[in-house]
């Protein structure tokens, strides 16, 4: 998508990405192309021993799902700053839209900072992972 910075406004919503239910199997292939095998994610018997009620999802797993409506609005080359807080623990059966809205424009010489509050909650609006990104138009 190709952003013009004429035709946007602080308070515009970003479109938002209602993703597929997480699922077990999606915690396991995560755990294995991140290299990130700490049972807490993928057995839930050891997830439960240590004292949660079963799996969590990956943070990181959580974080670029929304780094994926970054991309999708703005082009992954106009992120110049993006950080998120962790909120809550996503756990397999749960469905999350990621969503966002423009907080501030600034001019700059020959360009623009957006900044945009970023999140991603759950189909009850429980928020997994708030955040905020800077793009540069």
């Amino acid at each position: 998508m190709s952003l013009d910075i004429n035709k946007l406004s602080v308070g515009d919503i970003i479109p938002e990405i209602k993703f597929d239910e997480v699922t077990q199997v999606q915690l396991i292939k995560y755990a294995g192309a991140a290299g990130d095998f700490n049972p807490i994610h993928t057995v839930p018997s050891y997830a439960k021993e240590a004292g949660l009620d079963g799996t969590i999802a990956h943070g990181m797993l959580i974080m670029g799902m929304l780094g994926k409506l970054i991309s999708d609005w703005s082009g992954i080359k106009h992120v110049t700053k993006y950080g998120v807080s962790f909120k809550s623990k996503t756990v397999p059966g749960d469905t999350l839209i990621a969503k966002g809205e423009i907080k501030k424009i600034t001019p700059g010489d020959g360009f623009s900072l957006v900044d945009c509050k970023v999140y991603i909650e759950d189909t009850s609006g429980d928020v997994k992972v708030d955040g905020k990104v800077t793009i540069k138009l």
